[in-house]
């Protein structure tokens, strides 16, 4: 697969296809040369998943609501702000 072909997939074809690397990798059956090339394959699809992550977490936005409880504004998602909510 081509670093084109790679930027057209979805994140869940990606993950589908990575899944299917990783097994085929636990199961042993390939020769070295294949799992070497598997594992080029898998880091690829990797990477790619990450970016397609890094790309909807800066897309996510946070709804604020007034103190009735209606929808006022958004503001960028802040995962530190998101975890630390959790906590309290």
């Amino acid at each position: 697969m081509d670093m084109t072909d790679l930027a057209q997939l979805s994140f869940e074809a990606a993950l589908k296809q990575l899944e299917t690397i990783v097994h085929r990798l636990e199961s042993g059956e390939a020769s070295l040369e294949d799992s070497i090339n598997l594992y080029t394959q898998g880091q690829d699809l990797k990477a790619h998943c990450e970016k397609k992550l890094a790309d909807a977490t800066a897309r996510i936005e946070a709804i604020q609501q007034n103190d009735a409880g209606d929808a006022i504004a958004t503001r960028p998602f802040d995962p530190a702000a998101a975890v630390a909510s959790r906590a309290e």
